[in-house]
């Protein structure tokens, strides 16, 4: 499989690259792991960020939670992730949301690591 494709798969389903590659236990740990994550946050009502470059911190932290891949836009077609900005918990789910994403971008890298044979 071409790493382009293995990129796309495990950006897509957190821990695929891995599960595709035999690497199953760590696979399945960041499937586990990223999913709960993003959940955490939004049932800590955490909110999503709008596509708004005026303000480069929001606009970071959207291109941070798109991350997630197929959780993230399942969470907006289901209409969560308004967040409620007057909830005790909400910075907590806003950075729940924020590193999932970020966490995923990370074991993508990896999953391209070791299909190139690196890892």
């Amino acid at each position: 499989m071409p790493p382009a494709a293995v990129v796309v798969i495990s950006w897509l389903v957190p821990g695929a690259g891995h599960l595709m590659q035999g690497r199953q236990q760590k696979g399945v740990v960041f499937l586990v792991a990223l999913v709960a994550m993003f959940a955490i946050g939004l049932a800590l009502k955490g909110g999503l960020n709008p596509y708004v470059f005026a303000d480069p911190l929001v606009g970071l932290a959207a291109v941070a939670q798109l991350g997630m891949g197929i959780p993230y836009f399942i969470a907006v077609a289901l209409g969560l992730g308004k967040g409620v900005v007057t909830a005790q918990t909400y910075e907590y789910g806003y950075t729940f949301l924020i590193v999932a994403g970020l966490l995923n971008m990370l074991v993508v890298i990896d999953a391209y690591d070791v299909r190139l044979g690196r890892k």
